[in-house]
């Protein structure tokens, strides 16, 4: 299969087939199931969030950060689901990584799920571009196979959600059997879902899964690991980033004008050799010719937790 074509049509947002999708998401497991749940990462290495299916701004992101034939990133989960190119944007990610396997690392976030894409948009964009729901569920096959974390220079965890109180050590995430649907509870469920708070102890999280976990929390897992910082996505933050906890977590935000309708900035975090942090801010693409915000909606009402 013509990778670089393949790539040409998806930044352009154009249609492709369904045997092309079937060929692309079973190179790419082959690929990802060498990969262990928590993945070791070099710097220099840029840190994005959540994209949820914003493809414009995924270009966007890659212009403003240097691009992948020259830079290495970690995407923190959350490629699909609210909108509307939401199988362009992760066929994309998965060619690059095709492409450069070494410069991009996918983790897993919450959406890439079989019961919330079919909730959250992904699973109806499918069935109203192919008519039938094959080609997501060749995308669910691959999402089983994305790691749970990241680890650059054994000094800064990457992780879609957060903390478990079934995780004291980087090591107990190696052991989790990732293969699968995301369980409602558990390891793997609390590293996709859970959220950082002002909070005294650990508490249920009001998603309803995961847990809400506070700086005691933070600071206990960082002291064990001996690493420094967590680095996190899955919360739409107003300003693109925000560190909490000393600057001992920090959540990542990469879908700017979230839903095409928050107003929010994005952002994408450097991490460089001598692991200072660098933030570069980007906002929504202009509706234009089609393209950015001017898109149909699905029909389908959307329920909105995360706000």
């Amino acid at each position: 299969m013509q990778i670089d074509r393949t790539i040409s049509l998806l930044k352009q947002g154009k249609h492709i087939t369904e045997d092309a999708v079937y060929a692309l998401c079973l190179k790419s497991q082959e690929l990802l199931m060498t990969e262990a749940n928590v993945t070791h990462v070099d710097t220099p290495v840029t840190i994005c969030g959540d994209i949820h299916g914003q493809l414009h701004d995924l270009l966007t992101l890659f212009d403003k950060s240097g691009g992948v034939e020259k830079t290495r990133y970690v995407f923190l989960g959350d490629f699909v689901d609210r909108g509307f190119y939401s199988l362009e944007s992760f066929l994309l990610l998965i060619c690059y990584k095709l492409k450069y396997p070494d410069r991009i690392t996918l983790i897993r976030g919450n959406h890439e799920t079989r019961q919330i894409t079919k909730v959250y948009g992904f699973y109806d964009e499918i069935m109203r571009k192919y008519g039938n729901s094959n080609v997501w569920r060749y995308c669910c096959e691959v999402f089983d196979y994305l790691s749970l974390g990241a680890i650059i220079n054994n000094n800064i965890f990457c992780v879609h959600g957060g903390l478990s109180p079934d995780v004291n050590t980087i090591e107990e995430i190696r052991a989790i059997d990732r293969k699968q649907e995301v369980p409602h509870e558990g390891a793997m469920c609390d590293l996709l879902w859970s959220d950082p708070d002002d909070v005294e102890k650990w508490s249920l999280s009001p998603r309803g899964a995961g847990f809400v976990f506070g700086q005691n929390e933070v600071n206990q897992f960082l002291h064990t690991n001996k690493v420094e910082l967590i680095a996190r996505a899955h919360q739409l933050v107003m300003e693109g980033y925000k560190e909490m906890f000393d600057g001992g977590l920090v959540t990542v935000w990469s879908a700017p004008n979230y839903c095409y309708r928050c107003g929010n900035v994005a952002a994408v975090l450097r991490i460089e050799d001598d692991l200072q942090r660098n933030y570069t801010i980007f906002d929504a693409v202009q509706p234009q010719d089609g393209v950015g915000n001017a898109i149909i909606p699905t029909k389908k009402s959307q329920m909105d937790y995360f706000l």
